[in-house]
């Protein structure tokens, strides 16, 4: 089957429209009759496949009576969905809970990770989380707990359905987050958790000096019925990023990581050493 085009910042519009018409109480086909167009063009709305103008948009909101904070939500997103990538700045300066990253890694039939500081969110315990949370500048005392929770829901993704790769530098196993006591306990959840036939985890060794993900850590998720995405998180913003040349960028990337990790075995034994 050919993937659709349809991109993140599509896929986040169409999940509203969606919303609206459902909360409407209307079928799509009543709404096509209402609007006077044909049902597939709503289709392919809630598809995030656009092909409507801003004024289409807002008439189609009217007919759902859409709030008219959720219509400004949904006229921003249907004008970020002309860029090439869709960058957000999340209101509560977290943008490992931005609700769009969850919904595309549910949607992804295959997560790949590089991460260079910290051991990947998906495999985080929640001591290792909270004990990085309380150096972060960004992230206030009282939202330590709820972010624990966010990250620890987020992982419900790791079951098999999908495949999951990772990426990961060595030093970032080695960093003392949180303590002795902490780490321990991490890298033992790191260690159960590579018996699962859907998790490969290869570590790039501190040995081999400078390396090609050096730029920085990213995630890249690929689906059945859409094309790859490139998530960027930063301080207080993410970005997703589904240009060609872009996505080109980041593959060669994991081609050298691949090229230069150990093999998962390799990794294994050098968890398993870490913890004696």
């Amino acid at each position: 089957m050919p993937k659709r085009n349809s991109s993140v910042v599509g896929r986040e519009f169409g999940d509203g429209v969606r919303d609206a018409i459902e909360q409407s109480g209307m079928t799509q086909r009543r709404l096509a009759e209402l609007v006077d167009w044909q049902e597939a063009k709503v289709s392919d709305l809630v598809q995030g496949k656009g092909g409507v103008s801003e004024i289409d948009l807002v008439r189609l909101l009217s007919y759902c009576r859409t709030p008219y904070e959720e219509v400004d939500r949904l006229v921003a997103l249907h004008r970020e969905s002309r860029e090439r990538g869709w960058l957000q700045f999340p209101e509560d300066g977290v943008p490992d809970q931005v609700h769009s990253l969850i919904s595309q890694e549910r949607l992804a039939s295959g997560i790949t990770v590089w991460s260079m500081n910290l051991v990947p969110g998906h495999l985080q315990i929640a001591g290792y989380i909270r004990a990085a949370a309380e150096k972060s500048a960004k992230i206030k005392p009282a939202d330590v707990d709820s972010l624990i929770r966010a990250k620890l829901d987020r992982q419900v993704i790791l079951r098999p359905g999908r495949e999951f790769v990772f990426y990961v530098h060595e030093q970032a196993l080695r960093l003392p987050v949180g303590g002795h006591d902490v780490m321990r306990a991490q890298l033992t959840h790191i260690h159960v958790m590579l018996v699962r036939q859907y998790i490969t985890f290869r570590i790039v060794p501190i040995a081999i000096g400078a390396h090609s993900g050096l730029s920085g850590s990213f995630t890249r998720l690929s689906f059945d019925k859409f094309e790859p995405v490139v998530f960027i998180e930063s301080e207080n913003s993410g970005l997703f990023l589904e240009d060609a040349a872009s996505l080109a960028s980041y593959d060669e990337v994991l081609k050298r990581l691949d090229r230069d990790a150990l093999d998962a075995e390799e990794s294994r034994r050098l968890i398993t050493a870490m913890l004696v």
